[in-house]
């Protein structure tokens, strides 16, 4: 399965502490790693652990950074032909501080030059041509997310959202956009102007946005789980079990199972999805490390 993933790519450090310290103050560090990271990346690396092909399309720099990433990526199995090397700009940096009851704290770096831009999505047309799903992050700004959705319907590919609309004006425009809409409980409050505090509630919101465009919607429902909602039905799926260490990269390593796993339905998509968040969680950062066998295996009914 060919998949283009249009997001964010960066530097990602990943510190665990036992407490976050207090002004003049300083602690040990228990755990540090540092690796290729961004939602974009992310998904990109899950795609390729679940045997999908990826394709990239994000900005970088053009700093050492940048060729470390870079080269961080394809060694994952992931095509970065259409990764922009930006001049003069340095590379994203996120530095996710998560301490002894896995609460985490971002410090990001995010230069505005390593936004895409409409121009970057199509100076990428190549990597559409044979993609049979196209992954949207919702952090990117309005012009590039709509360029890469309209892209991707004319490639006949699958078109997934992902998050909340950076917009609100534009929530129409984009759910006529997508086939699938996946978004956190969180992201789902913003997509209805409402806060989501229940399955149920969760559910009447997923079946409002899926008639206005998508066919599947997955929205997060807090410690209940997601609900997906599609034309024939919905479900309610729960967390998995998880002994959860930072919850970094969760969300990301669902939506790339859920794409992984469209082929078998919806409900068995959002099950997979769910699968691969649990086993994303129970380390530290957001990089996944997941296997095609053991997210199978979490994910059966």
């Amino acid at each position: 399965m060919d998949v283009v993933v249009i997001g964010q790519i960066a530097r990602d450090l990943a510190v665990r502490v036992d407490e976050v310290p207090g002004p003049g103050a300083a602690v040990a560090v228990r755990e540090r790693i540092e690796v290729l990271g961004g939602k974009g990346a992310n998904q990109a690396v899950a795609l390729a652990q679940l045997g999908c092909r990826p394709a990239l399309v994000g900005v970088v720099g053009d700093d050492r950074h940048a060729d470390e990433v870079l080269a961080r990526a394809v060694a994952d199995g992931i095509d970065t032909r259409a990764v922009v090397r930006c001049p003069g700009t340095r590379t994203g940096l996120i530095i996710d501080v998560v301490d002894g009851g896995g609460r985490w704290r971002y410090l990001q770096d995010l230069p505005e030059a390593v936004l895409l831009t409409a121009a970057d999505v199509a100076a990428a047309a190549p990597a559409f041509t044979t993609a049979d799903a196209v992954v949207v992050q919702l952090q990117q700004p309005l012009p590039a997310v709509c360029a890469a959705a309209d892209r991707g319907r004319r490639a006949g590919a699958t078109v997934v959202l992902d998050g909340a609309p950076p917009d609100p004006g534009a929530r129409s425009d984009l759910l006529a956009r997508c086939d699938v809409l996946r978004a956190d409980d969180s992201e789902a409050g913003l997509w209805a102007d409402a806060e989501i505090g229940s399955a149920l509630d969760a559910l009447r919101v997923a079946r409002e946005l899926r008639a206005r465009g998508p066919r599947m919607v997955v929205l997060g429902a807090g410690s209940e789980g997601n609900v997906v909602v599609w034309p024939d039905g919905e479900a309610v799926i729960p967390l998995g079990d998880a002994d959860v260490v930072d919850t970094t990269g969760g969300g990301d390593a669902f939506t790339a199972g859920i794409v992984a796993a469209l082929h078998e339905g919806p409900e068995a998509a959002a099950r997979y999805g769910s699968a691969a968040a649990v086993l994303t969680v129970s380390h530290t950062g957001g990089r996944p490390n997941l296997s095609r066998e053991e997210v199978a295996h979490r994910a059966r009914p």
